[in-house]
């Protein structure tokens, strides 16, 4: 008989996983932005100078759907694209004065975001699950960057 965490832990993981994502959306909305639209404005603000094709990479976007994220971005006058001065070919993304404000109001949406989902979760238990969702995220970084492609042998049992 499989356990209830081999039973429940990856559907309950996506499960939380959209409907945080579906909240963020709804309230995002309040500052006439998406949350895709919100997370490109966080890459670019850790990243400023980026380039476009970087970003795609990192947010695991395709490059013609980031586009089409930053083109109203611009339209919106929060992120600029700025040519590179050694590559033509390539722009990178800077944050505009009303980027900038934005983003300093998103990150009070985020702090209340956060209340919402942990509320009833004390500070420390609130710790110790984002310590154990980065060690779970780091064993399936390592899962996959260890993939051979082949399938995974049997556990052989003893006893």
């Amino acid at each position: 008989m499989r356990s209830s965490v081999d039973m429940n832990f990856l559907f309950t993981l996506g499960e939380v996983q959209r409907l945080v994502r579906a909240y963020a959306d709804k309230e995002a909305s309040r500052f006439y932005i998406t949350r895709a639209q919100w997370a490109v404005l966080a890459k670019v603000e850790r990243n400023e100078g980026m380039k476009q094709s970087e970003l795609a990479e990192q947010m695991e976007m395709q490059p013609i759907t980031l586009t089409r994220l930053i083109d109203k971005l611009c339209g919106n006058s929060w992120i600029e694209r700025r040519g590179d001065e050694t590559d033509r070919r390539v722009n990178r993304l800077y944050l505009r004065k009303a980027g900038r404000q934005l983003l300093g109001k998103l990150s009070g949406l985020r702090s209340e975001l956060t209340a919402t989902a942990l509320e009833g979760i004390n500070p420390a238990d609130a710790h110790r699950l984002l310590s154990q969702l980065e060690s779970i995220k780091e064993n399936v970084r390592n899962a996959i960057q260890n993939t051979t492609g082949e399938p995974p042998k049997k556990e052989q049992r003893y006893g």
